[in-house]
């Protein structure tokens, strides 16, 4: 991994950070960690000696955490949480965003509502300004992009396909695994290859990027977690912020953090050239308004 946002910090989001390196995490910190995201306000108020009781483990564990988070100790962690806690109003949804089985229609809505909307701006402050910037600068100077994703990933590669081709970019996207890698074999210096995998651990989008590297092509990753195995064959990485629930699954929320990401790529490359964009927008959009039904008089005059 060349490029990419490393571990992130409290200015990122506390909580962002400590669910995007939950995996990555020692078996007593990953406890720890689930104490935290479970309760942070309550953590916020309780002192070393309370947490590590709680967790089962030691005040040195609970240190060894807030360390692998990026922090200097646990007074460091309790000010975070409580910046965070403060910050994150739930007061339109209960206390709680998970779905529970007995929510009714009413409140299923209004936290889906709330989790999407999360995922979109949590994503939107988690993004690396920096390195979206660079991948826009290899996406504008590109001579093929190639997009693999799988799954509700593939969904989304189709649409950043759909998006590049509206400006006049050379873009494919590739959701079948064998077709995704015997693209990436003949990928080539000048070429960018994108991989999308909420986990990072999407085996065979792991493998089309490898591929691709391995014969010149600059990599892109978006993915939700920081240390993921899909990061070690990227040479960027763009981090998404995508919380899933158990009635909420790679692909909801995940999708929505993705497709986030995937506009602020395409936008800001579409504005690298403004006048070149414009018209490839204007004759795409002609041609697809040709294939609309025209309006008829009685149409138009809303009869039946």
């Amino acid at each position: 991994m060349t490029e990419t946002q490393g571990r992130g910090g409290p200015d990122l989001g506390i909580l962002i950070t400590i669910r995007s390196l939950l995996p990555n995490l020692a078996p007593v910190e990953r406890r720890v960690a689930q104490a935290v995201l479970e309760d942070p306000a309550g953590v916020a108020w309780r002192n070393i000696s309370e947490l590590a009781s709680s967790c089962g483990t030691s005040a040195t564990s609970v240190v060894r955490f807030c360390r692998a988070i990026g922090l200097r100790g646990y007074p460091e962690l309790r000010l975070a949480l409580a910046g965070a806690v403060a910050h994150d109003d739930k007061s339109a949804i209960g206390a709680s965003a998970e779905i529970d089985p007995d929510d009714d229609a009413s409140m299923i809505v209004k936290k889906v509502a709330y989790a999407d909307a999360k995922a979109v701006t949590d994503t939107a402050s988690h993004l690396d300004v920096p390195t979206l910037q660079r991948a826009v600068r290899q996406l504008a100077v590109a001579k093929r992009i190639h997009v693999y994703g799988v799954g509700a990933s593939g969904f989304v590669a189709q649409d950043l396909q759909m998006k590049l081709q509206r400006i006049g970019k050379v873009a494919w996207a590739w959701t079948d695994p064998h077709i995704a890698i015997s693209s990436a074999s003949l990928a080539d210096k000048g070429d960018v290859a994108i991989g999308l995998s909420h986990t990072g651990t999407t085996v065979d989008t792991i493998d089309v990027l490898r591929e691709a590297r391995e014969h010149g092509a600059t990599t892109i990753a978006v993915t939700n977690f920081p240390w993921s195995p899909i990061t070690e064959v990227a040479d960027l990485v763009l981090l998404t912020a995508a919380r899933e629930t158990a009635f909420r699954s790679g692909a909801m929320t995940s999708r929505i953090a993705q497709l986030t990401v995937v506009d602020c790529l395409f936008i800001t490359l579409a504005q690298q050239d403004l006048p070149a964009t414009r018209v490839a927008l204007e004759k795409t959009f002609a041609a697809a308004q040709a294939k609309r039904v025209r309006k008829t008089r009685r149409y138009r005059a809303g009869e039946d």
